[in-house]
């Protein structure tokens, strides 16, 4: 049952425009931007909100904890210095990326089971005749401003109001480029159920999304919705929508099983044994939305390098692999091409039957079908 949380105000606009002022510098925005960052930090480290969940078996010392403590190395103020003034230039692709516009009328004339990937970790999937859609994002930029952070590569191939009646909104944890308030907002009135790990759904709630929509689920937790059956199931990564935020909501991957399929959604996670745990559980699984992008070696246990990305498949006892998590945003130093790069060729080498569509294009979950690698006629 959803649980109530706590009243918070929307975030106002920062900048405002004027005739009189010069148009702001890209580092002038990244500075800005830098101090947000430390203005959000101060007012996470003054909290003294108390979380409701101390029968969750995940929640531990006034927080949710992973069963293993995450490794995070690296000084986190001069990682956030250097994501904002010194990354490689091909961390942005130098071209438009290529997308299929995506209108209300294809998405009603498509047959079930057919998913369309509209960015990032935003997939569409018309299943158990609905529609459903993990980790909607829409706005520009995945951050607290819209004024700086990092921008998309490419625009929705639909808009929220161009999209049909959704059954369902299924959220993996609480981070910017995957809990979009704005997208919510606007999905909101359209949407029959939330979906969310311990928490998240409160943010929603906060946020003025209607309390008998939102469904909050602990890990192992399983409910019967419109027709299908999801469980939230363990991620390995944290929580916070400011840094140093100590966790205060709970972080999930997802099986969701009905319409003759059964999918995995792993949201964030880095690579731990509950993918082995889950995949003997409820495996095997048609097909699997793996993270695959935003790694770094210094934060080694929260995202998965495309190698782990491959064995979390394995471990899953997945037929085909989708990655997730890359093509629209900048959020670590890789190049943005490396993950489709290094987990494509992962996937030959292993015989692994993998699915990389264009944004936009349907794919069918049902039948396994080639997808060209798009992204290798781009810089």
């Amino acid at each position: 049952m959803p649980r109530s949380g706590e009243k918070s105000s929307r975030l106002k606009p920062l900048l405002r425009k004027s005739k009189r002022r010069k148009p702001h510098s890209a580092k002038q925005k990244s500075i800005a931007f830098f101090l947000s960052i430390l203005i959000m930090t101060t007012a996470a480290l003054c909290s003294c909100a108390t979380s409701p969940y101390a029968e969750s078996p995940q929640y531990r010392d006034g927080a949710f904890r992973n069963p293993v403590q995450p490794r995070m190395r690296g000084n986190f103020f001069a990682t956030t210095w250097r994501f904002l003034f010194d990354k490689p230039k091909n961390t942005v692709p130098a071209a438009p990326l290529p997308v299929a516009a995506v209108s209300r009328e294809q998405l009603l004339a498509a047959p079930d089971a057919t998913l369309y990937r509209l960015g990032h970790s935003t997939v569409l999937l018309k299943l158990g005749g609905a529609f459903w859609l993990t980790d909607p994002v829409f706005s520009r930029r995945a951050s607290p401003v819209q004024w700086a952070g990092p921008e998309r590569f490419h625009a929705p191939p639909i808009a929220i109001a161009d999209l049909p009646p959704i059954e369902g909104v299924v959220l993996s944890h609480d981070h910017y480029d995957h809990l979009d308030k704005a997208a919510i907002l606007e999905l909101a009135p359209k949407t029959r159920h939330f979906l969310a790990p311990l928490g998240v759904g409160d943010l929603l709630v906060d946020w003025g999304v209607p309390k008998e929509k939102v469904l909050q689920l602990d890990w192992w937790d399983s409910l019967p919705v419109g027709g299908l059956r999801f469980t939230a199931t363990p991620a390995q990564h944290f929580s916070g929508r400011a840094p140093f935020a100590d966790n205060p909501t709970l972080w999930a991957s997802w099986v969701i099983e009905g319409a003759g399929l059964r999918l995995f959604f792993s949201g964030d996670t880095g690579y731990f044994d509950g993918f082995k745990a889950i995949g003997d559980k409820f495996g095997p699984f048609d097909l699997t939305l793996l993270e695959c992008g935003a790694y770094n070696a210094d934060w080694p246990d929260v995202h998965m390098q495309p190698e782990q990305t491959l064995q979390a498949h394995l471990d899953l006892r997945g037929r085909r692999l989708m990655p997730v998590h890359n093509g629209t945003f900048d959020l670590a130093f890789h190049g943005w091409r490396e993950p489709m790069e290094r987990i494509g060729a992962l996937a030959a080498a292993s015989g692994v039957d993998i699915a990389t569509p264009e944004i936009g294009r349907p794919l069918s979950m049902r039948e396994p079908a080639e997808t060209a690698a798009w992204w290798t006629a781009l810089r």
